[in-house]
């Protein structure tokens, strides 16, 4: 705004006469109150001077008559200070609406406690039937009074809630009483409350008090106990009513200890577990009625429910609270202009269009407030008065009418914009030769994919009709049913687009029947059909894929941005990210296993998303999942030992030793964790300690929650095996490697790492490692041991088919896995150099380079190796397993020519 700043009262004082009559009237009749203006007007107005206004004006607070006159005359100081202020730039809207909520808060409370008292002296005190505790009513400010954003003529939305039923007891000293139940005392109470709030008097009024947003509205009680409040909400909660209760925030009494709990029970109600896409639509329909209603009572000038008002902003910002705040906790805020901030950090909205809603929001509150500062009305709507349009543009600082008004259509068309962008209905072309209902038969739909280019459509037909006529189709609800009709049609044509599009239309057949109860997801797919295309081109490309995202459908929505869904991964980024997400529910050990689980799912589907379209090569995929994995592991770590009951030290002297495919970096995406845990603390408890701790690990990677698990673990490999203890101290680890452990065990050691906890504990394990694989052996006898080995996991193994099992088989992975183990173990402690963890093929070209194998076998083994995984991979993505393939095109396999080399001719080893 354009403003004028002359430092004299005269100005501001003619101003504000000016532009609002109810000013006039106020500061006409009441020489002392312009006095006090004029003595007061450069100060904020706040909380805190309000405080000293009610202590200052010589009332008894606690006397109800009194208290009634009290906060009428303090109302109309603190409405002709912001009046002064905010229209002469000395106040900003954050003054205005933070000082309106405190005068709100601040009223309620002092009436609660005079009234609290008066009623306790009369009936007594109210105390739950099941704790015996002294109850309280709890009022929750709802809208922009629980956003604390409260405008300056606006009426105040509150709810009454009690904690426990029960009945009122005489207190200590009293006399008798008549006894009431809980309900019908606070009953009493509120609405003495209300009355002394809202009602007009000589001196005024407060508060207009709104309860019709309270369970049943207005044919509701006026008070409910909190079971009966989840009770409703649970069984009889509409979807308007989550938008209302965003907002809803505890405002008396202050800082009660059952504020937390209440909030707590409407939480799942508000804000659902899984991504809830359901919300676009339902908050249209709301939008749609709101405007409609707008349109009846010819209301297009109201700035607050009109096109482009106040209401598509907050409308905007609530939508993703209710969509993501479930899993989202930096979402669950209240303030409409905090959400919309935290939408731009998050990438939901540019900071483009936030700093453009921004504007848009303080242009149009600032204009709200000058219509109600008028003759303090609550009112959005533009007045048809010249005189007051004058008076309008003066407040907001403009030559004339025409001026703001065209501002005004700037920022409107601003809003409507993007509101549309956001809750514009975006359906897929229609088909006019198919429609998906009751009617069709299974020869229309044959020849309808057989035009597609289906290749078997009559099984394709079949298998569709069984679906719809499936009993788990028929008990959809009739919302869900209507927009599978929509989607079917499009799952179809999507499918027709794959290089496959029988076997995709049946592997996202096969998905959509395992999430069509989740109504959120078939709102998903219906709100953005361009996910509904990355979708069809994953499943076509993975039956795993399709299998991942029927067991996961959270995950669609990481199908919404082709940028970040194609984009590597910055672990530290995502270290840092899933950091915040755990401090975020510190106090809730499910909500931090959900969330890890969570976070491990997007970062695998991030990573499946690129290995399909041919992004990552198989060995760079492996690093990042193994990332992962020790990503996990380290906050896993972390977790439990901070919900550990008993502990002796803030950070536990405990790693976590990776074995196998992790400890060598060749994680695929459904490998166990062949995992192993060490400690190296001397203190007397640290054993116990650190078994709880171990198991406890073992519990969060390996059990399920609705979020699904984190990894199978293997424990397997740790000293003397399943029977040995879950954790071993290092000197006791050393101790066994050195005397107890067999060559096999050896040979797991080579491709062991430390990769979380103590990195002190870490570097003494590395240490020990590198020891014991330096050692000088027979050659001949570990070469011995090792074929014997490698038979008795051929004989575990057996392959009577004719192809060959690219990982068991005689020249399969296994094998290059061996040979590369027996290099290490025989010629380690001439060349250290080998005891590096950089993986089979690296290891393969150091001994070719270190003369111990011919350079030439050493990068053939490698590329078949390479070549075995690959095909591996490519096998399990479309759910193979075994793998196995035709022995033809193994034929002079060099893996085979490099054991013969090692283990046949022993002068090689």
């Amino acid at each position: 705004m354009h403003s004028k700043n002359p430092h004299n009262f005269e100005y501001f004082f003619n101003k504000t006469l000016q532009c609002s009559r109810y000013a006039q009237r106020v500061l006409q009749a009441d020489a002392g109150l312009l006095a006090w203006l004029a003595a007061n007007y450069q100060t904020p107005c706040n909380a805190d001077e309000i405080h000293a206004l009610l202590a200052q004006s010589g009332l008894n607070l606690q006397d109800e008559a009194q208290l009634t006159k009290a906060v009428r005359y303090v109302r109309k100081q603190v409405m002709v200070k912001l009046i002064l202020r905010d229209l002469n730039a000395l106040a900003d809207l954050n003054e205005v609406m933070h000082c309106m909520t405190a005068l709100a808060e601040i009223c309620v409370r002092l009436a609660q406690s005079c009234l609290m008292d008066v009623l306790q002296k009369q009936f007594g005190q109210p105390i739950g039937e099941s704790s015996g505790a002294a109850q309280q009513m709890l009022i929750i400010g709802m809208g922009k009074l629980g956003g604390g954003e409260l405008n300056v003529s606006s009426d105040i939305d509150l709810i009454f809630v009690y904690a426990e039923d029960g009945e009122t007891r005489a207190i200590t000293g009293q006399n008798e009483i008549r006894s009431l139940s809980n309900h019908e005392f606070f009953t009493r109470l509120g609405r003495r409350l209300i009355s002394l709030i809202h009602e007009p008097s000589v001196d005024g009024y407060v508060f207009r008090v709104d309860m019709r947003l309270r369970p049943y509205g207005d044919s509701g009680p006026l008070v409910m106990s909190f079971a009966a409040l989840e009770e409703y909400l649970v069984s009889q909660g509409r979807e308007w009513e989550r938008y209302a209760w965003i907002k809803a925030r505890v405002i008396a009494p202050e800082q009660h200890t059952s504020s937390t709990e209440l909030m707590q029970l409407a939480q799942p109600f508000v804000f659902r577990k899984y991504l809830d896409f359901g919300a676009i639509d339902s908050m249209r329909k709301l939008h749609a009625q709101i405007r409609q209603e707008v349109a009846r009572r010819d209301r297009q000038n109201n700035i607050k429910l009109g096109p482009g008002g106040i209401r598509e902003i907050e409308f905007t910002a609530q939508v993703f609270q209710l969509i993501r705040g479930g899993r989202a906790a930096k979402l669950r805020i209240r303030p409409t202009l905090s959400v919309l901030q935290q939408l731009a950090s998050d990438g939901e909205i540019s900071a483009e269009t936030v700093r453009d809603l921004t504007s848009a929001y303080i242009f149009l509150r600032n204009l709200e407030h000058r219509l109600q500062y008028l003759d303090d009305q609550q009112t959005q709507d533009i007045p048809e008065s010249e005189d007051d349009r004058a008076r309008l543009a003066i407040g907001m600082n403009y030559p004339d009418y025409a001026t703001l008004l065209q501002q005004l259509d700037v920022h409107r068309a601003i809003v409507s914009t993007q509101f549309s962008a956001i809750f514009r209905e975006q359906r897929a072309p229609s088909d006019a030769t198919f429609c998906w209902d009751e009617t069709l038969d299974e020869t229309a739909l044959s020849q309808h994919l057989q035009g597609l280019g289906y290749a078997d459509s009559a099984a394709a037909a079949q298998q569709l009709l069984q679906f719809r006529a499936s009993s788990r189709y028929q008990q959809l609800p009739e919302a869900s049913r209507a927009r599978m009709a929509q989607l079917l049609p499009q799952f179809i044509r999507a499918c027709a687009q794959q290089s496959n599009p029988d076997v995709s239309l049946q592997r996202l057949q096969k998905l959509i029947d395992s999430i069509a109860r989740r109504a959120s997801y078939l709102a998903f797919l219906a709100e953005y059909p361009q996910a509904l295309t990355r979708l069809s081109q994953l499943v076509s490309a993975s039956s795993w894929a399709a299998d991942y995202l029927a067991a996961h459908p959270a995950l669609f929505d990481e199908l919404l941005d082709a940028r970040e869904l194609y984009q590597t991964p910055d672990w530290a980024a995502i270290d840092a990210h899933i950091a915040t997400q755990l401090h975020d529910c510190s106090e809730d050990l499910e909500r931090q296993m959900d969330a890890l689980r969570h976070a491990q799912q997007e970062q695998i589907f991030h990573l499946l998303a690129m290995d399909l379209q041919g992004l990552l090569p198989l060995e760079i995929l492996s690093d990042h999942l193994s990332a992962l994995a020790d990503l996990m592991l380290r906050h896993v770590l972390k977790v439990c030992w901070q919900n550990a009951r008993k502990k002796h030290c803030d950070v536990p002297h405990f790693a976590i030793i990776a074995y196998g495919k992790l400890g060598g970096k060749e994680l695929g995406y459904e490998s166990d964790l062949d995992l192993i845990f060490i400690y190296d603390d001397a203190h007397a408890d640290a054993p116990e300690n650190y078994a709880r701790l171990a198991q406890r690990i073992n519990t969060v990677l390996g059990s399920y929650t609705q979020a699904g698990r984190l990894y199978e673990t293997d424990l397997r490999l740790r000293p003397n095996g399943a029977s040995g203890l879950l954790v071993s101290s290092l000197s006791a680890f050393a101790d066994y490697q050195a005397n107890e452990a067999w060559v096999w065990e050896h040979q797991a050691l080579t491709r062991a790492r430390f990769c979380a906890g103590d990195s002190h504990v870490g570097a003494g394990f590395e240490a020990l490692r590198n020891t014991l694989l330096q050692a000088p052996r027979d050659a001949a006898k570990l070469r011995d041991e090792i074929v014997a080995m490698r038979q008795k996991m051929h004989d575990g193994h057996p392959n009577h088919s004719e192809l060959f099992d690219i990982k068991h088989d005689a020249g399969g992975m296994i094998d290059v896995e061996f040979m590369v183990q027996f290099l290490v173990l025989a010629h380690a402690h001439r060349y250290p150099q080998l005891t590096a963890n950089i993986g089979n093929l690296a290891l393969l070209k150091l001994a070719g380079e270190l003369g111990l194998i011919p350079v030439e076998l050493a990068a053939l083994v490698s590329a078949q190796y390479r070549s075995l995984r690959r095909t591996q991979h490519a096998m399990r993505l479309n759910g193979a397993s075994p793998c196995r393939v035709a022995p033809a095109s193994l034929a002079k396999s060099p893996t085979l020519t490099l054991w013969g080399f090692l283990f046949d001719h022993p002068k090689n080893g």
